[in-house]
């Protein structure tokens, strides 16, 4: 598919600087784009390519000042990196409107209700009661379990298991291996020391415009739901716990656990490798560094932490400098203990 820089100009509602009938058939870096490439500059550190690229069209922020002229044509924006990344799901989802129509073989219960215009892949596995909203897209080998409902425009990606009563939105993206509503890790000491499995009978809600990276594991509830709020972004390899709750907008990075009944606030932001506690509460705009352990309740929005128990990010920076100077420290502290029991000794020996 090909793009002039009229059309391009007209989505990302841009002014054109050159050709306005160049067009572009795909995306690139802008220090590896060849003349039908689309490239961007968004960050500084680039800029030097801009005078040396081979692409056809650049987007630019409308504050870029060119020091001298380019080869490319331009469309200015306010946000070149936004904007680009607005092009490239224009374009993904024009390539997946191709994808419609049931492959054989799968098995799809009588009693499901499949909307207009759905793709369902091979080896797919549609169950009882379940409901696929119109213009979604199951991938091959994906497993919808009974009473699953799949909101409008949702792709759910290859592999994906989403279990019985579990509930996902519309716009939602759920990606390869990943496992929705698995039961909670829920079991209760005995006295003759074995566990006894407490039924997990609530489910998983994932609300509108989830992302949920691949592997990831969401847990059903024990009771009620587990919640993923509106508009937000869950990286690979996560663990996310029964009854766990996360806010609309929030984004958390790769490998993160969340453990069981903690409630996360909105715009929360989570660097990858990070620990959350169980029963505890997350204000709205909390940031976390990556590997930061967050074990008690965080009751103040828009608190940035860092460090094994979390704390205060600048803190724990000054806190870092000091660390790394221990053992400069420990030589001054040995040196100045030598010089004085030197002094001790030496006023003893007067003394007698």
């Amino acid at each position: 598919m090909e793009f002039s820089a009229r059309q391009i100009a007209s989505i990302v509602k841009g002014n054109i600087e050159g050709h306005t009938e160049k067009s572009v058939s795909s995306f690139a870096k802008i220090e590896e784009a060849q003349e039908k490439d689309l490239a961007f500059l968004a960050n500084p550190k680039y800029e030097d390519f801009l005078y040396t690229t081979q692409a056809g069209i650049v987007l630019l922020n409308h504050t870029q000042v060119l020091k001298s002229p380019i080869r490319p044509t331009i469309i200015r924006v306010e946000d070149a990196y936004s904007a680009f990344a607005s092009l490239m799901k224009t374009y993904q989802q024009m390539q997946s409107t191709q994808l419609k129509g049931i492959q054989e073989p799968v098995f799809i219960h009588p009693t499901a209700k499949i909307g207009s215009d759905v793709f369902i892949g091979a080896f797919s596995y549609i169950g009882e009661n379940t409901v696929i909203g119109d213009n979604s897209k199951i991938h091959p080998q994906s497993y919808l379990g009974n009473q699953v409902t799949i909101g409008a425009r949702s792709v759910i990606y290859p592999g994906v298991k989403i279990y019985h009563n579990c509930a996902i939105g519309n716009d939602v993206i759920i990606h390869a291996g990943t496992v929705i509503g698995s039961d909670g890790f829920g079991f209760a000491p005995q006295t003759d020391g074995t566990y006894q499995k407490v039924p997990q009978l609530g489910n998983v809600v994932v609300e509108d415009q989830v992302e949920i990276g691949a592997n990831t594991c969401i847990d059903r509830a024990t009771m009620g739901s587990t919640i993923i709020g509106k508009g937000t972004k869950l990286d690979n390899l996560l663990q996310v716990a029964h009854n766990v709750e996360i806010g609309e907008n929030s984004v958390i990075a790769a490998q993160t656990g969340i453990s069981g009944s903690t409630k996360l606030g909105k715009g929360v932001m989570i660097g990858g490798q990070t620990g959350i506690a169980g029963h505890i509460r997350v204000a709205d705009g909390t940031r976390a560094a990556g590997q930061t352990g967050i074990t008690k309740s965080v009751n103040k929005p828009n608190t940035t932490l860092n460090g094994t128990p979390a704390f205060d990010a600048k803190a724990y920076l000054k806190s870092q400098a000091v660390y790394k100077r221990l053992p400069d420290l420990e030589k001054k502290i040995l040196e100045l203990q030598a010089t004085l029991d030197k002094l001790i000794s030496e006023k003893e020996t007067v003394s007698a």
